[in-house]
């Protein structure tokens, strides 16, 4: 056992001899397992929360209407057709709106896989109190709002003068349950609504983004853009995100039989590339906060060689003994561990205690934080420090082993 190894009880001795030294040595080891293993439990946390808050984009199909040159002008009517009504921000002259037929077909392909729902959507000038801004109104049936939100405060809409708020926009514009807002140039004509509810905060999101919106009914939004024409946008929330593929390639493949008319577009995909990009993200950091690990591996290397440089008699000693170049190589490679187990270890301790502050600060929630795919950098990184100690130390050790033993003992 290597506890009763006295080559391993000399290495000891050695290491406390030289203590300082020793430790200022490990020290690089220390900032290279902490650096490594805080970026890599900050990177995995950051991961896990964004994958988290992609999970509900991932069941869900938006369908717009295809913007390409072969787009069907008389099959997805383009908006912006006629003049809006007074207050109006007018809907964009770019865009291409989904008809009512399209949806129709939409929801008959659709509808046996999850909720499909039609939605209006444009911006004006909005006034609460002295307070003025700008905001996007989205417009859905009534049936739907409840279907799809959650309320956080109030309750749902009884009316077409009656709306849900977003909570950013809430408190941007300081809303309450009950507030009213006007919404359109009050120099054309604005119309006035009430505050039914107050959402509750959904983060990232493809199909609406409702946190700084106001969400009314179609026959609200109907009055105040217009509208009857076509929608800007049909959503498909999925019962199962593994249809996804599935629903998308028949809604191309019949609206799309002979031209491009719509675009579907997959939040799953964008979800994969946004957690592949944060995960790219992360190795370029850690590579470069593995560069501390390559000067830890150059002050070890010093301080091997230094240690062979001034205990030469003593090697040369040992070899007259009757000590074998392998016992000799495996002291120095002893050595060269203590050192980096040492700093690992600190490292370890240290990196925990880091890497959870650096986690709660940049991240903002530390819930993944004990799983398992954010501790593991911590033994990995320990073994990392460990490897670069031993690598360093390896030419030293077949120096000191190598060592003539009567050319030793001349030494002074």
């Amino acid at each position: 056992m290597i506890a009763r190894d006295i080559i391993f009880h000399l290495s000891v001795r050695n290491v406390r001899l030289n203590l300082l030294r020793s430790l200022l040595a490990a020290l690089g080891i220390v900032i290279g397992v902490i650096a490594i293993a805080s970026i890599g439990m900050m990177g995995t946390n950051m991961t896990l929360s964004v994958t988290a808050q992609l999970s509900d984009m991932a069941n869900k199909l938006t369908v717009t209407g295809y913007l390409g040159e072969e787009s069907d002008i008389d099959g997805a009517m383009r908006g912006g057709m006629g003049p809006p009504p007074p207050g109006a921000g007018g809907p964009s002259t770019d865009r291409v709106l989904v008809t009512e037929n399209q949806f129709k077909e939409i929801k008959r392909i659709a509808e046996k896989y999850g909720i499909v729902y039609s939605v209006h959507q444009d911006s004006d000038q909005i006034r609460v109190g002295s307070n003025t801004g700008r905001a996007t109104i989205y417009g859905l049936d009534s049936g739907v709002i409840r279907q799809i939100f959650t309320i956080n405060e109030g309750e749902y809409p009884e009316s077409p003068s009656s709306v849900l708020v977003g909570p950013l926009l809430a408190e941007r514009m300081g809303l309450r349950v009950g507030n009213r807002i006007k919404i359109g140039d009050p120099a054309e004509g604005s119309t006035t609504v009430r505050v039914a509810g107050i959402l509750e905060e959904r983060g990232l999101s493809m199909d609406i983004n409702t946190d700084v919106a106001i969400i009314g009914s179609e026959d609200l939004f109907i009055n105040l853009f217009g509208g009857k024409e076509g929608y800007d946008q049909v959503n498909i929330v999925m019962n199962d995100a593994s249809d996804v593929v599935t629903v998308k390639a028949k809604i191309e493949g019949t609206l799309n039989k002979k031209k491009n008319k719509i675009t579907v577009q997959d939040s799953s995909r964008m979800a994969e590339s946004i957690t592949a990009t944060v995960s790219s993200m992360t190795t370029f950091v850690m590579a470069i906060a593995g560069i501390s690990l390559l000067v830890a591996a150059v002050s070890i290397f010093n301080v091997m060689m230094i240690s062979v440089a001034e205990r030469v008699r003593e090697i040369g000693i040992l070899r007259s003994i009757g000590t074998r170049r392998g016992e000799v190589l495996r002291m120095f490679i002893y050595e060269a561990t203590i050192i980096g187990a040492v700093g690992a270890t600190i490292g370890a301790v240290l990196s925990l205690i880091a890497g959870y502050a650096i986690v709660v600060e940049m991240v903002g929630t530390s819930d993944y934080f004990f799983t398992y795919e954010s501790l593991i950098y911590v033994p990995e990184a320990m073994f990392i420090g460990i490897a670069v100690c031993i690598v360093s130390g390896a030419y030293p050790a077949w120096r000191a082993s190598n060592l003539d033993p009567i050319e030793a003992l001349r030494a002074e």
